[in-house]
């Protein structure tokens, strides 16, 4: 079992979605692999909680459809990126100004090790990024999904998927070349 930043990142054996002959038995075995997806997209432990929720309530209803298309974990996480997206645009409609006295009261940590700084640093990029070209960069590099699988999940072309993973690439590969110089 691993843990990052208070995550579970994997877990010792893994229920295969096929399996659950039940909706309740899908979300025991598969609940906690969908938080982690979701936390990975969200960046945010209770907008991760919150997509998941959404997204499973969204699938009870047509469990037997779906189910029956053997696309369960598809149609969620398609769900958890959408409900995502959707919060994501309503944020940023809003523009918070940042409360001074909070900035400079924010304690200082101190790098334990370069590969907890790399880490911290491939997230926050990551972070940057439009939600789907997260999403499928998480798909593709965390999940070791292939393109075809991507774009199942995001509801896109095989290419689409290719095209933003290849853009969200191309972003942080700017950034890291930015922030170096």
């Amino acid at each position: 079992m691993t843990v990052w930043q208070g995550v579970l990142v994997s877990e010792p054996t893994a229920a295969a979605a096929g399996t659950a002959t039940s909706f309740d038995d899908y979300v025991l075995t598969r609940s906690a692999a969908l938080q982690r997806f979701a936390y990975l997209v969200t960046r945010n432990r209770e907008d991760a909680l919150d997509a998941v929720q959404e997204a499973l309530a969204g699938l009870y209803p047509r469990w037997a459809r779906v189910s029956a298309s053997g696309e369960v974990d598809a149609y969620v996480r398609r769900s958890i990126v959408n409900a995502h997206i959707s919060a994501w645009r309503k944020v940023r409609r809003l523009s918070p100004s940042e409360d001074p006295t909070l900035s400079a009261s924010a304690p200082v940590v101190p790098d334990a090790a370069n590969a907890i700084a790399d880490a911290d640093q491939a997230l926050r990029l990551c972070g940057e990024l439009p939600p789907v070209q997260r999403a499928a960069v998480v798909l593709r590099f965390y999940e070791d999904r292939s393109f075809a699988e991507i774009g199942r999940i995001l509801g896109c072309p095989e290419a689409t998927a290719r095209s933003h993973v290849h853009r969200a690439l191309v972003a942080l590969r700017a950034r890291l070349g930015g922030e170096d110089g």
